[in-house]
């Protein structure tokens, strides 16, 4: 154990906690008692039933802050991994474990860069904070997003927010995120009227009537994207109807949809011209629509170029930006006005049977949040 740098000492102990999501199993107890010996003042956050933390060093801004979560996503049958997914093994030089990737190490990575920089520079200008959630694998109701609230409540805000989602594809820093598009879903209710198939003119068949709107929907330009996001994409992934029988003709149809949208289009627009199509159709219809975030950029800043710099100087390679992938947390932190950028491990293995990271990825990554600090806070 002595062996072992204090950044995968630390990791394999937040590893070895069964952090399912929304359960914290005691993470971030560990991670407050490292943060209050540098003088962070904690205030922990529960809502419902999720485990939230703010903790902050200095009461003056600049504001940097570090935003991640303890909770993991299941591990499926334990009997498919290498070694167990909650004990944490190292092996040929990686890490293996539930959440080494997503994102635990990252989360040793965030304390043992505040240590070291914090001894290095205990009269350093601004604010360090740390923002963490048990909720973000899970329905995130509960979590960032409450916390949130809670700080611009009182007024409280970060000026740069670095989140910890494994970004990265082939080196540790080569991609960094600087914004994520938006999700809006819709459940599309289109009724019918149920009948023999013999008779289809007693009968309105709700997926013959839909067809002709889904192909529109389906080939629709909705933007040309920009220098920084892909065109807005809209993809069916479930359409559901029919009674299971072959002879009758349904009363009803379902057709679960998802925009991943860009900052050229917002949700409300897309709505509207959802709306258009089917009307234009002639269809009977509804929808239940689920935002579940919108689109955030930091095209550029002092975040984004402490970032590129650090990298640079860590690791002595460029890194790419880019806007791919799924949502996350910095979601709710950029519309308060914070620079967000996430950063982190290789995502390789994410959410998959025998997640591990690069046991050296998780020591660069330190250095990297370490040179951060250095550039943005002295």
């Amino acid at each position: 154990m002595s062996q072992l740098s204090p950044t995968l000492e630390l990791a394999r102990d937040l590893i070895s906690r069964q952090s399912v999501t929304p359960e914290d199993a005691g993470c971030q107890d560990v991670m407050i008692e490292r943060l209050e010996k540098l003088g962070f003042n904690a205030e922990r956050l529960h809502f419902e039933d999720t485990k939230n933390f703010w903790a902050r060093r200095g009461d003056s801004g600049p504001v940097f802050c570090f935003a991640g979560h303890t909770d993991v996503v299941p591990s499926g049958p334990e009997e498919n991994w290498n070694f167990p997914p909650f004990e944490p093994t190292i092996h040929e030089g990686m890490l293996w474990g539930r959440g080494a990737a997503d994102m635990k190490g990252s989360l040793a990575a965030f304390i043992t860069a505040a240590e070291r920089f914090v001894t290095n520079h205990p009269d350093h200008k601004g604010s360090i904070a740390l923002l963490i959630t048990s909720d973000e694998e899970g329905p995130f109701i509960n979590g960032t997003t409450r916390v949130v609230d809670h700080l611009e409540a009182r007024n409280e805000k970060m000026d740069w927010c670095i989140v910890g989602e494994p970004s990265s594809t082939k080196h540790v820093g080569d991609v960094i995120k600087n914004g994520r598009r938006g999700s809006l879903s819709g459940k599309l209710f289109v009724k019918g009227k149920q009948g023999h198939v013999a008779y289809p003119h007693l009968a309105k068949n709700p997926i013959h009537l839909s067809a002709p709107a889904l192909a529109e929907l389906a080939a629709e330009v909705w933007d040309q994207g920009n220098e920084f996001f892909p065109p807005t994409s809209f993809q069916i992934s479930n359409i559901h109807g029919g009674t299971g029988a072959t002879n009758v003709v349904p009363g009803h149809v379902e057709i679960d949809f998802n925009f991943r949208f860009s900052t050229e289009v917002t949700a409300d627009e897309l709505k509207a011209r959802v709306r258009d199509v089917l009307d234009k159709h002639g269809l009977e219809w509804d929808i239940d629509w689920i935002l579940s975030g919108n689109p955030f950029l930091t095209a550029a800043g002092d975040l984004v170029e402490a970032a590129q710099q650090s990298i640079k100087a860590i690791t002595g390679q460029d890194t790419e930006l880019s806007t791919s992938g799924g949502t996350s947390d910095g979601r709710f932190i950029a519309p308060t006005g914070a620079q967000v950028v996430e950063l982190g491990p290789i995502n390789a293995t994410i959410h998959q049977v025998n997640e591990r990271v690069s046991v050296r990825d998780l020591d660069t990554l330190s250095d990297i949040y370490e040179n951060i600090l250095a550039r943005l806070l002295t």
